[in-house]
């Protein structure tokens, strides 16, 4: 459960990183404490979607992967980005994600923020 939490945490602060800095990523409404619960919402979903839908994806794209020695990763997060801001916006959530690009860009960002932050805070048992 503990693991759960700081996961989930650690890619809020990502996907916030991500917000503040590409220009096509809002993470709109009212005042910091709305926002963080957004932003604790859509880890969620980004979390849910990058366990359910994710792997499928990468199955499905496996030659993709071979012929183009993985970057095609780098797409597969980006549309993953897209799906969690689809269904932030079914969900009526203030994020949204306006294009591929932004997408793409936002999705290299919550790698690396979470990857460094993964680093930093060892939650090993």
């Amino acid at each position: 459960m503990k693991h759960f939490v700081v996961k989930t945490l650690i890619n809020a602060v990502a996907i916030w990183v991500a917000a503040w800095l590409v220009n096509g990523i809002a993470l709109s409404g009212g005042d910091w404490q709305h926002k963080t619960l957004t932003v604790i919402a859509v880890a969620l979903i980004f979390g849910v979607v990058n366990w359910l839908i994710k792997p499928v994806v990468k199955f499905f794209s496996l030659p993709l992967f071979i012929l183009s020695l993985g970057l095609v990763t780098f797409v597969i997060n980006a549309l993953m980005l897209w799906l969690t801001s689809f269904a932030s916006d079914q969900l009526k959530l203030d994020f949204h994600v306006r294009g591929f690009w932004a997408a793409l860009f936002g999705a290299l960002i919550i790698s690396l923020v979470s990857w460094g932050l993964h680093l930093a805070i060892d939650d090993e048992d």
